[in-house]
């Protein structure tokens, strides 16, 4: 598993883009998180799927609620990152009216998942691969933070949460 003080694995994940601008096309667009970390302060939160009950009702908007907090702590970007398609994670994201304070990250295959250790396998119930609940603070590139919540917990990776530890 990802570590404190080790850089993040890269991995392509698509954002879904509802508004055409240079270099974004309308729709799913695939991003090297090689690219998208540097020179960048982010807090990254996994969540388990899009329009599932903690995602949907507390974890996605603890920090719709906290933006203004996140940002006063220096904080440039904040991803949410799922085993979705792009389609999902941006209907997910109109859905939560998340507007442009969290990026709706989609890693559908799990590459990203996989290669920072976080996977959680839900196939006996009938779910598939997904991502395990977590939160980490990434500082150019490097993981600053990182806390990884127990099964069925929310308790450690919220906004607030990350807040009091950064």
């Amino acid at each position: 598993m990802i570590a404190l003080n080790q850089e993040v694995p890269n991995a392509t994940l698509y954002e879904y883009i509802a508004e055409e601008t240079p270099g974004c096309t309308i729709g799913p667009n695939a991003f090297k998180v090689s690219d998208i970390v540097t020179g960048k302060k982010i807090i990254v939160f996994g969540l388990p799927g899009a329009f599932t009950p903690t995602c949907s009702a507390q974890h996605v908007p603890s920090y719709v609620e906290h933006f203004d907090a996140v940002k006063s702590k220096g904080i440039d970007e904040v991803w949410c990152v799922s085993v979705n398609d792009a389609f999902v994670m941006g209907a997910w994201g109109d859905n939560l009216k998340v507007g442009k304070k969290v990026r709706m990250m989609a890693d559908g295959s799990a590459e990203w998942t996989k290669a920072l250790g976080l996977e959680l396998d839900l196939v006996a119930r009938g779910l598939g691969v997904r991502s395990q609940r977590y939160a980490m603070v990434i500082d150019n590139g490097v993981v600053k933070h990182i806390a990884v919540e127990g099964p069925g917990k929310f308790e450690v990776s919220g906004a607030q949460a990350v807040l009091a530890s950064i």
